[in-house]
Protein backbone atom coordinates (compact mmCIF):
# COMPACT_ATOMS: atom_id res chain seq x y z
CA UNK A 1 0.00 0.00 0.00
CA UNK A 2 1.37 3.43 -0.92
CA UNK A 3 1.83 5.69 2.07
CA UNK A 4 1.13 9.45 2.01
CA UNK A 5 4.21 11.48 1.08
CA UNK A 6 4.49 13.23 4.41
CA UNK A 7 4.85 9.90 6.20
CA UNK A 8 7.34 8.53 3.70
CA UNK A 9 9.60 11.50 4.40
CA UNK A 10 9.43 10.70 8.07
CA UNK A 11 10.40 7.10 7.44
CA UNK A 12 13.39 7.93 5.25
CA UNK A 13 14.68 10.72 7.47
CA UNK A 14 13.54 10.22 11.10
CA UNK A 15 14.49 13.78 12.02
CA UNK A 16 12.23 15.09 9.25
CA UNK A 17 9.29 13.31 10.90
CA UNK A 18 9.23 16.10 13.43
CA UNK A 19 9.77 19.09 11.16
CA UNK A 20 6.21 19.37 9.78
CA UNK A 21 4.96 19.31 13.36
CA UNK A 22 6.54 22.67 14.09
CA UNK A 23 4.31 24.43 11.59
CA UNK A 24 0.96 23.19 12.85
CA UNK A 25 -1.45 26.10 13.06
CA UNK A 26 -4.43 26.48 15.32
CA UNK A 27 -7.03 26.46 12.54
CA UNK A 28 -7.11 22.69 12.10
CA UNK A 29 -7.92 21.99 15.74
CA UNK A 30 -11.28 21.43 17.38
CA UNK A 31 -12.50 22.15 20.89
CA UNK A 32 -12.80 18.40 21.55
CA UNK A 33 -9.12 17.67 21.06
CA UNK A 34 -7.13 16.81 24.15
CA UNK A 35 -3.73 15.19 24.63
CA UNK A 36 -2.29 13.58 27.73
CA UNK A 37 1.11 12.75 29.17
CA UNK A 38 0.94 9.85 31.63
CA UNK A 39 3.94 9.65 33.96
CA UNK A 40 4.65 8.69 37.56
CA UNK A 41 6.25 10.63 40.41
CA UNK A 42 4.94 13.67 38.57
CA UNK A 43 5.99 16.21 41.23
CA UNK A 44 9.65 15.59 40.46
CA UNK A 45 11.45 18.53 38.81
CA UNK A 46 12.14 16.26 35.83
CA UNK A 47 8.43 15.82 35.13
CA UNK A 48 7.69 19.46 35.78
CA UNK A 49 10.12 20.22 32.94
CA UNK A 50 8.21 17.76 30.78
CA UNK A 51 4.94 19.45 31.73
CA UNK A 52 6.41 22.77 30.56
CA UNK A 53 7.05 21.12 27.19
CA UNK A 54 3.48 19.81 27.05
CA UNK A 55 2.06 23.24 27.84
CA UNK A 56 4.31 25.01 25.35
CA UNK A 57 3.20 22.73 22.51
CA UNK A 58 -0.46 23.04 23.55
CA UNK A 59 -0.30 26.84 23.54
CA UNK A 60 1.26 26.88 20.08
CA UNK A 61 -1.42 24.60 18.65
CA UNK A 62 -4.26 26.03 20.73
CA UNK A 63 -5.30 22.63 22.05
CA UNK A 64 -5.83 21.21 25.50
CA UNK A 65 -3.15 19.04 27.07
CA UNK A 66 -2.53 17.71 30.55
CA UNK A 67 -0.05 15.62 32.52
CA UNK A 68 -1.51 12.98 34.81
CA UNK A 69 -0.15 10.20 36.98
CA UNK A 70 0.63 9.28 40.59
CA UNK A 71 2.70 11.62 42.74
CA UNK A 72 4.87 8.72 43.91
CA UNK A 73 6.60 5.96 41.95
CA UNK A 74 3.61 3.65 41.54
CA UNK A 75 3.48 1.60 38.30
CA UNK A 76 0.13 0.01 39.22
CA UNK A 77 -1.46 3.42 39.75
CA UNK A 78 -0.02 4.59 36.43
CA UNK A 79 -1.53 1.52 34.78
CA UNK A 80 -4.96 2.38 36.20
CA UNK A 81 -4.62 6.02 35.17
CA UNK A 82 -3.84 4.94 31.61
CA UNK A 83 -6.89 2.65 31.52
CA UNK A 84 -9.11 5.48 32.76
CA UNK A 85 -7.76 7.81 30.06
CA UNK A 86 -8.43 5.34 27.26
CA UNK A 87 -12.10 5.32 28.26
CA UNK A 88 -12.19 9.08 27.60
CA UNK A 89 -11.08 8.57 23.97
CA UNK A 90 -8.38 11.28 24.00
CA UNK A 91 -6.81 12.58 20.80
CA UNK A 92 -3.49 11.01 21.78
CA UNK A 93 -1.44 9.77 24.72
CA UNK A 94 2.21 10.19 25.64
CA UNK A 95 3.39 7.74 28.27
CA UNK A 96 6.61 7.08 30.15
CA UNK A 97 6.40 3.38 30.91
CA UNK A 98 7.42 2.84 34.54
CA UNK A 99 6.78 -0.88 34.03
CA UNK A 100 6.95 -1.70 30.29
CA UNK A 101 5.42 -5.17 30.64
CA UNK A 102 2.51 -3.94 32.76
CA UNK A 103 1.65 -1.15 30.32
CA UNK A 104 2.09 -3.15 27.11
CA UNK A 105 -1.51 -4.47 26.91
CA UNK A 106 -2.87 -1.03 27.85
CA UNK A 107 -0.93 0.63 25.03
CA UNK A 108 -1.98 -2.07 22.58
CA UNK A 109 -5.63 -1.64 23.57
CA UNK A 110 -5.45 2.11 22.99
CA UNK A 111 -3.86 1.61 19.58
CA UNK A 112 -6.58 -0.92 18.67
CA UNK A 113 -9.16 1.80 19.40
CA UNK A 114 -7.40 4.26 17.09
CA UNK A 115 -5.82 6.35 19.86
CA UNK A 116 -2.21 7.21 18.91
CA UNK A 117 0.25 6.36 21.67
CA UNK A 118 3.88 7.50 21.81
CA UNK A 119 6.32 6.58 24.56
CA UNK A 120 8.75 9.14 25.92
CA UNK A 121 11.57 8.86 28.48
CA UNK A 122 10.97 5.15 29.23
CA UNK A 123 9.90 2.91 26.36
CA UNK A 124 7.65 -0.13 26.12
CA UNK A 125 9.33 -1.62 23.05
CA UNK A 126 7.24 -4.80 22.91
CA UNK A 127 4.02 -2.77 22.68
CA UNK A 128 2.43 -1.33 19.55
CA UNK A 129 3.33 2.24 20.49
CA UNK A 130 4.00 4.27 17.36
CA UNK A 131 7.41 5.67 18.26
CA UNK A 132 9.72 6.36 21.20
CA UNK A 133 11.07 9.86 21.87
CA UNK A 134 13.80 10.14 24.45
CA UNK A 135 17.39 9.52 25.47
CA UNK A 136 19.51 6.75 24.02
CA UNK A 137 19.76 5.24 27.48
CA UNK A 138 22.45 2.70 26.67
CA UNK A 139 24.69 5.50 25.41
CA UNK A 140 23.89 7.50 28.55
CA UNK A 141 25.13 4.56 30.60
CA UNK A 142 28.28 4.36 28.52
CA UNK A 143 28.81 8.10 29.05
CA UNK A 144 28.45 7.73 32.80
CA UNK A 145 30.64 4.62 32.86
CA UNK A 146 33.48 6.46 31.16
CA UNK A 147 33.27 9.28 33.69
CA UNK A 148 33.28 6.83 36.61
CA UNK A 149 36.19 4.82 35.22
CA UNK A 150 38.23 7.93 34.54
CA UNK A 151 37.64 9.52 37.94
CA UNK A 152 38.25 6.21 39.75
CA UNK A 153 41.52 5.90 37.83
CA UNK A 154 40.56 2.39 36.78
CA UNK A 155 40.01 0.76 40.17
CA UNK A 156 37.55 0.72 43.05
CA UNK A 157 34.12 -0.43 44.16
CA UNK A 158 30.86 1.15 42.97
CA UNK A 159 27.31 1.12 44.28
CA UNK A 160 24.43 1.61 41.84
CA UNK A 161 21.02 3.08 42.72
CA UNK A 162 18.19 2.13 40.40
CA UNK A 163 14.61 0.92 39.97
CA UNK A 164 15.05 -2.45 38.23
CA UNK A 165 11.66 -2.69 36.50
CA UNK A 166 12.17 0.42 34.39
CA UNK A 167 13.43 -0.38 30.90
CA UNK A 168 15.35 2.87 30.51
CA UNK A 169 17.27 2.22 33.72
CA UNK A 170 18.02 -1.33 32.60
CA UNK A 171 19.55 0.11 29.43
CA UNK A 172 21.64 2.59 31.41
CA UNK A 173 22.92 -0.13 33.71
CA UNK A 174 23.84 -2.26 30.69
CA UNK A 175 25.83 0.70 29.33
CA UNK A 176 27.65 1.07 32.65
CA UNK A 177 28.36 -2.66 32.91
CA UNK A 178 29.68 -2.92 29.36
CA UNK A 179 31.94 0.09 29.87
CA UNK A 180 33.25 -0.96 33.27
CA UNK A 181 33.93 -4.46 31.94
CA UNK A 182 36.98 -2.90 30.30
CA UNK A 183 38.30 -2.04 33.78
CA UNK A 184 38.67 -5.33 35.67
CA UNK A 185 39.72 -3.56 38.86
CA UNK A 186 36.40 -1.69 39.08
CA UNK A 187 33.62 -3.77 40.62
CA UNK A 188 29.91 -3.03 41.05
CA UNK A 189 29.65 -4.05 44.69
CA UNK A 190 25.89 -3.59 45.10
CA UNK A 191 22.81 -2.58 43.15
CA UNK A 192 20.17 -0.90 45.31
CA UNK A 193 16.48 -0.73 44.40
CA UNK A 194 15.30 2.61 45.76
CA UNK A 195 11.66 1.86 44.82
CA UNK A 196 11.15 5.48 43.81
CA UNK A 197 11.78 6.64 47.38
CA UNK A 198 14.69 9.05 48.00
CA UNK A 199 14.72 8.09 51.67
CA UNK A 200 15.97 4.63 50.72
CA UNK A 201 18.94 6.19 48.91
CA UNK A 202 19.67 8.40 51.92
CA UNK A 203 19.40 5.60 54.48
CA UNK A 204 21.42 3.08 52.45
CA UNK A 205 24.22 5.60 51.90
CA UNK A 206 24.34 6.50 55.60
CA UNK A 207 24.37 2.81 56.49
CA UNK A 208 27.37 2.20 54.22
CA UNK A 209 29.28 5.08 55.79
CA UNK A 210 28.42 3.91 59.31
CA UNK A 211 29.02 0.19 58.96
CA UNK A 212 30.89 -0.31 55.68
CA UNK A 213 32.03 -1.41 53.33
CA UNK A 214 32.55 2.12 52.06
CA UNK A 215 32.40 2.26 48.25
CA UNK A 216 34.68 4.43 46.17
CA UNK A 217 31.93 5.46 43.79
CA UNK A 218 28.18 6.00 43.69
CA UNK A 219 26.20 5.76 40.44
CA UNK A 220 22.58 6.90 40.20
CA UNK A 221 20.59 5.73 37.20
CA UNK A 222 17.69 8.10 37.93
CA UNK A 223 17.18 11.61 39.27
CA UNK A 224 16.28 11.28 42.93
CA UNK A 225 19.09 9.21 44.48
CA UNK A 226 22.26 11.26 44.00
CA UNK A 227 21.01 14.43 45.72
CA UNK A 228 20.49 12.20 48.76
CA UNK A 229 23.93 10.62 48.36
CA UNK A 230 25.46 14.11 48.21
CA UNK A 231 23.48 15.15 51.29
CA UNK A 232 24.83 12.20 53.28
CA UNK A 233 28.42 12.75 52.11
CA UNK A 234 28.20 16.44 52.99
CA UNK A 235 26.77 15.83 56.46
CA UNK A 236 29.51 13.31 57.19
CA UNK A 237 32.30 15.47 55.75
CA UNK A 238 33.24 12.71 53.33
CA UNK A 239 35.23 13.85 50.30
CA UNK A 240 37.00 12.20 47.41
CA UNK A 241 34.14 9.93 46.37
CA UNK A 242 33.09 9.63 42.73
CA UNK A 243 29.37 10.36 42.34
CA UNK A 244 27.78 10.16 38.89
CA UNK A 245 24.19 11.41 38.85
CA UNK A 246 21.34 11.59 36.37
CA UNK A 247 19.32 14.63 35.31
CA UNK A 248 19.49 18.29 36.22
CA UNK A 249 17.27 19.09 39.15
CA UNK A 250 18.45 21.98 41.33
CA UNK A 251 19.92 19.89 44.15
CA UNK A 252 21.99 17.84 41.72
CA UNK A 253 23.46 20.93 40.10
CA UNK A 254 24.18 22.42 43.51
CA UNK A 255 25.91 19.17 44.46
CA UNK A 256 28.23 19.58 41.48
CA UNK A 257 28.98 23.19 42.44
CA UNK A 258 29.82 22.09 45.99
CA UNK A 259 32.07 19.28 44.79
CA UNK A 260 29.84 16.55 46.25
CA UNK A 261 28.67 15.23 42.87
CA UNK A 262 31.27 14.54 40.19
CA UNK A 263 29.02 14.83 37.16
CA UNK A 264 25.48 14.31 35.94
CA UNK A 265 23.95 13.27 32.64
CA UNK A 266 21.33 15.79 31.63
CA UNK A 267 18.33 14.68 29.57
CA UNK A 268 15.76 16.81 27.76
CA UNK A 269 12.31 16.10 29.24
CA UNK A 270 10.96 19.42 27.91
CA UNK A 271 11.98 18.42 24.38
CA UNK A 272 10.61 14.89 24.72
CA UNK A 273 7.19 16.13 25.77
CA UNK A 274 7.09 19.08 23.37
CA UNK A 275 7.91 16.94 20.33
CA UNK A 276 5.65 14.18 21.62
CA UNK A 277 2.56 16.39 21.74
CA UNK A 278 3.35 17.77 18.29
CA UNK A 279 3.77 14.25 16.93
CA UNK A 280 0.49 13.09 18.47
CA UNK A 281 -1.29 16.01 16.85
CA UNK A 282 0.16 15.08 13.46
CA UNK A 283 -0.92 11.46 13.89
CA UNK A 284 -4.37 12.50 15.07
CA UNK A 285 -5.01 14.70 12.05
CA UNK A 286 -3.15 12.58 9.50
CA UNK A 287 -3.38 9.01 10.77
CA UNK A 288 -1.63 6.17 8.94
CA UNK A 289 -3.75 3.52 7.26
CA UNK A 290 -3.36 1.30 10.32
CA UNK A 291 -1.90 2.31 13.66
CA UNK A 292 -1.59 -1.34 14.66
CA UNK A 293 0.72 -2.29 11.79
CA UNK A 294 4.22 -3.58 12.54
CA UNK A 295 5.92 -0.33 11.59
CA UNK A 296 9.30 -1.46 12.91
CA UNK A 297 9.58 -3.85 9.94
CA UNK A 298 8.06 -1.53 7.33
CA UNK A 299 10.63 0.23 5.15
CA UNK A 300 8.01 2.92 4.40
CA UNK A 301 6.90 3.41 7.97
CA UNK A 302 5.10 6.71 8.72
CA UNK A 303 7.04 7.02 11.98
CA UNK A 304 10.64 6.48 13.08
CA UNK A 305 11.28 3.74 15.62
CA UNK A 306 13.20 6.14 17.85
CA UNK A 307 13.85 9.88 18.11
CA UNK A 308 16.98 10.56 20.19
CA UNK A 309 16.63 13.87 22.06
CA UNK A 310 20.24 13.74 23.26
CA UNK A 311 22.08 13.94 26.57
CA UNK A 312 24.62 16.37 28.05
CA UNK A 313 27.45 15.66 30.45
CA UNK A 314 27.58 18.33 33.16
CA UNK A 315 30.45 18.64 35.63
CA UNK A 316 32.32 21.35 37.52
CA UNK A 317 33.74 22.73 34.27
CA UNK A 318 30.39 23.67 32.73
CA UNK A 319 27.76 23.58 35.47
CA UNK A 320 27.60 27.37 35.93
CA UNK A 321 27.14 27.94 32.21
CA UNK A 322 24.47 25.23 32.09
CA UNK A 323 22.51 26.86 34.91
CA UNK A 324 22.70 30.26 33.21
CA UNK A 325 21.56 28.83 29.88
CA UNK A 326 18.72 26.95 31.60
CA UNK A 327 17.53 30.13 33.33
CA UNK A 328 17.74 32.13 30.13
CA UNK A 329 15.76 29.54 28.17
CA UNK A 330 13.05 29.34 30.84
CA UNK A 331 12.65 33.13 30.82
CA UNK A 332 11.95 33.12 27.07
CA UNK A 333 9.12 30.55 27.20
Amino acid sequence: MTKPRRFLLGALLPGVFLLPLLSCGGSQHSAEEKYFLVATNIRLPYWQQALAGVNHAARQMQVRAEMVGPETFDPKAQHQQFLDLVKQKPSGILVSASDPALLQPDIDAAIAQGIPVITIDSDSPASKRLTFIGTDNYKAGVMGGKVAANRLQGKGSVVVYTMPEQGNLQDRLRGYRDTLAGYPQIKIAETIDIKGDPRIAFDKTQEMLDHGPKPDGFVCLEAIACPEVAEVLGRNNVSGKVVVAMDTDERTLQGIQKGLITATIGQKPFTMAYLGIKALDELHHHPPASQAANWSQDSQSPVPAFVDTGATLIDKSNVDGFIQAQSSAAAKK
